[in-house]
């Protein structure tokens, strides 16, 4: 397992994620999701300046992320879906873990009120309302 931590895929992943964890690239990548687009088209919704964008795409691109093809004068920027895939694919493999701990706590509060209910229902009235006016 430890021997993991080196890995190519464990390295593409650290790339992946260190990129998304950055709002203003999250927004690129949803510009770009719209279609490809040049700097100066993704700079215009978004609070900062053309170098900043460059910066930020040259990240994106390192990531994978992004692939850039010049056609002229015009560089524009592509989002490319295949790392975003891996990323989605590592967590999924832990949403079984996180749903079978949740299915657990579920089947384990569900005894606890089934439990309290009973309890409720054993006592003797008088107890009963005391009880009830404790709570409030």
């Amino acid at each position: 397992m430890l021997e993991q931590f080196g890995s190519e895929e464990t390295a593409r992943l650290n790339l992946v994620f260190s990129a998304l964890a950055d709002p203003a690239r999250r927004a690129i990548l949803a510009e770009l999701a719209r279609g490809d687009a040049t700097v100066t088209e993704l700079t215009a919704p978004l609070p900062m300046s053309m170098p900043a964008v460059s910066r930020h795409l040259k990240v994106l691109e390192r990531a994978a992320l992004i692939s850039r093809t010049s056609d002229g004068r015009h560089r524009s920027s592509h989002l490319e879906p295949t790392p975003l895939r891996e990323a989605a694919d590592w967590i999924e493999r832990y949403r079984s873990l996180w749903d079978d701990s949740l299915d657990r706590l579920d089947a384990h509060l569900a005894v606890m009120q089934e439990r309290a209910t009973d309890v409720e229902v054993d006592l003797p009235p008088t107890e009963s309302r005391l009880s009830e006016k404790e709570q409030t």
